[in-house]
């Protein structure tokens, strides 16, 4: 376990070891090419020699002349008694080298798979600036962790005595999973065994687990559209293609899934369609089973946020209805605890399980056992179902705050989709057009809002096009009521004066 590990001091930038002859000068052109590229800004303390001596195994003599070298060309300060620093302003790499820089390198050498995931465009992760008030969907309140319960269970399980510290199952600790078989029959009205039940970092890799063992370069996948960028791209970087269905107020509609023979696997959020909101009825339930059975698909089950639904008991999971085997459910404690615990878990047919144990071990071994343990703790003395409960009460009333906003602060035509589950809403403003978004996220953000466009997760622009107003998707899980009612207050004003310019 990490923490039982001697820390490492890090050599920060890395430069890779060197003890062949000639090692000072090689020492000598990284350092520089690092001073030249900001990499090691102005100002910046050196790495000491020691250190540096220490992580490439060179001898001090050999760091300090190159240092003395690079002080003498104006490159670093040195002075006695303190820490050399990256001159405030190093001489300018000459011109050759730069001519050199500008050339570039050979394209790299990488797999079909490898140059797919290069080509693919992703949002970034966070913003140059924060936002204030950020309406980010995904992002969970920080004190509504149960910090307590959650460090009284860790301590108990980091004290507890092991025979030794070795690699655990891939499939996750028997502990965690057998109190996930209990509480999923209880939540989510899951039929299953513990054995089939695998652990991993995150929906996120189950996903991507489910992309890499079920899917080869020709073959076809069913997507949601709109729906969650990430699984599309994990599902695009197999070489797979996309079959993009449409949703509606109820989501997928089943209707329209395609006769197309390559098609090995369905992509849904079935309890709470990702971003619109819609729960899939019964009978299209079993359309969509039907269809999975006729063309030997799979369906992948993500249930990201399932056990937020308001003013009833959260719906029961498609794979509850399965009975031919076809369905892989994923679920998250990502929004229930935290998107940075990284824990999730796949609900696999019998028939799946081997296989997906192996590539999990391949992939990373295993999840944290540490972690697992603490969570099997929660789950099995009841204080996760009531830490979840307790939740649901605090985002329902952020979810009353948001909707009470949108009426007193917005033009009467805003309306909010998806508001029964959940822990985001869309917001859909007609008297703008999709083409606005952008300006209308930059707009706000110039006040201090972070809001998301809606746009970037649809796949084709014909089903776009079928919703031509301007959307935003608002997550309200991470704000209190009364950031919300401000964020939406400036919000408006952002949008009055947009609309009046006729964006």
């Amino acid at each position: 376990m990490d923490q039982f590990r001697r820390p490492v001091r890090p050599l920060h930038p890395p430069i890779p070891a060197l003890t062949a002859p000639g090692a000072g000068r090689r020492i000598y052109d990284l350092l520089r090419a690092q001073i030249a590229d900001g990499t090691l800004a102005a100002g910046a303390k050196a790495p000491s020699t020691r250190a540096l001596a220490a992580d490439l195994g060179v001898s001090r003599t050999t760091v300090t002349a190159v240092y003395e070298q690079l002080a003498a060309e104006g490159f670093i300060a040195t002075s006695v008694g303190r820490a050399a620093r990256i001159a405030s302003a190093p001489p300018a790499v000459p011109a050759v080298r730069q001519a050199s820089a500008r050339r570039g390198k050979p394209p790299l050498a990488l797999s079909g798979f490898g140059h797919r995931v290069s080509g693919i465009a992703m949002p970034a992760l966070s913003r140059a600036e924060p936002a204030a008030i950020d309406f980010a969907y995904g992002a969970v309140a920080s004190h509504d962790f149960p910090a307590q319960a959650w460090r009284r269970a860790y301590q108990a399980e980091l004290l507890r005595r092991q025979h030794s510290l070795y690699y655990a199952a891939p499939e996750g600790d028997a502990s965690l999973r057998r109190a996930l078989q209990g509480y999923l029959r209880r939540a989510r009205g899951l039929a299953c065994d513990a054995g089939q039940i695998v652990v991993v970092h995150g929906s996120q890799q189950g996903i991507d687990l489910c992309a890499r063992l079920l899917l080869d370069p020709g073959d076809a996948f069913v997507f949601e559209d709109p729906g969650y960028l990430m699984a599309r791209r994990c599902f695009e970087a197999t070489g797979a293609d996309l079959l993009a269905v449409p949703v509606d107020a109820q989501g997928l509609d089943t209707a329209r899934l395609p006769p197309d023979d390559r098609a090995r696997l369905a992509y849904v959020t079935p309890s709470h369609q990702f971003p619109l909101g819609g729960v899939l009825p019964v009978g299209r339930r079993l359309a969509l089973l039907q269809w999975a059975q006729r063309h030997r698909a799979w369906i992948v089950e993500d249930d990201y946020d399932g056990e937020f639904r308001y003013g009833q008991r959260p719906i029961d999971a498609l794979q509850s209805m399965d009975s031919d085997g076809r369905v892989i459910y994923a679920g998250t404690f990502s929004k229930a605890l935290s998107p940075q615990l990284r824990i999730g878990y796949l609900v696999l047919p019998t028939a799946l399980v081997a296989v997906f144990r192996q590539a999990k071990r391949l992939a990373d071994r295993h999840a944290p056992l540490l972690e697992q343990r603490v969570l099997a703790s929660l789950i099995d003395s009841g204080a996760y179902e009531r830490h979840v409960r307790r939740v649901r009460r605090e985002n329902e009333r952020r979810r009353a705050a948001l909707l009470d906003a949108v009426v007193r602060h917005l033009p009467d035509k805003a309306h909010v989709a998806g508001t029964a589950a959940g822990l985001h809403v869309v917001l859909w403003l007609p008297f703008l057009r999709a083409r606005s978004e952008p300006a209308l996220v930059a707009a706000a953000l110039g006040k201090g809002v972070g809001v998301y466009p809606v746009s970037p997760l649809f796949a084709t622009s014909a089903h776009r096009a079928q919703h031509k107003a301007a959307g935003l998707i608002l997550g309200y899980a991470s704000l209190t009521p009364e950031q919300i009612d401000r964020g939406m207050r400036a919000l408006a004003g952002v949008i009055a004066t947009m609309a009046v310019k006729g964006s």
